[in-house]
């Protein structure tokens, strides 16, 4: 049984910020990369920032230099620091794990809403 929780989002007004957490348990051997991925209505889910577990990060050009990814190892942890917030970052935001064997897992998502 594997588990991803997520915690930390929530309404913030434009150029506010928010941190993301995602924290990964149970049977999931290695984890390789740990990302986050986001939705919004009516749009197709996409890649927000991921990070190998060497720390190689690929960011989306939409987020670049706003937002941060970063995690632990240790204890299976992957955090998005989230700056200068837009009113089109407003989504549903998932973490999304990838072990050693290529099997990948999702989180239940986490709201987050910009706007005034």
């Amino acid at each position: 049984q594997v588990q991803l929780v997520e915690s930390g989002g929530g309404l913030v007004l434009p150029g506010g910020s928010l941190r993301l957490s995602c924290v990964a348990s149970g049977s999931i051997l290695r984890i390789d990369v740990m990302g986050w991925y986001r939705q919004a209505p009516g749009k197709q889910r996409e890649l927000v920032a991921a990070i190998t577990r060497g720390g190689s990060i690929n960011y989306a050009d939409s987020v670049k230099g706003r937002f941060t990814i970063s995690r632990d190892n240790a204890v299976n942890t992957v955090l998005l620091q989230m700056n200068s917030l837009k009113p089109e970052d407003t989504a549903v935001y998932y973490c999304k794990v990838i072990n050693r064997l290529g099997t990948d897992y999702w989180g239940q998502g986490t709201q987050v809403t910009v706007s005034s």
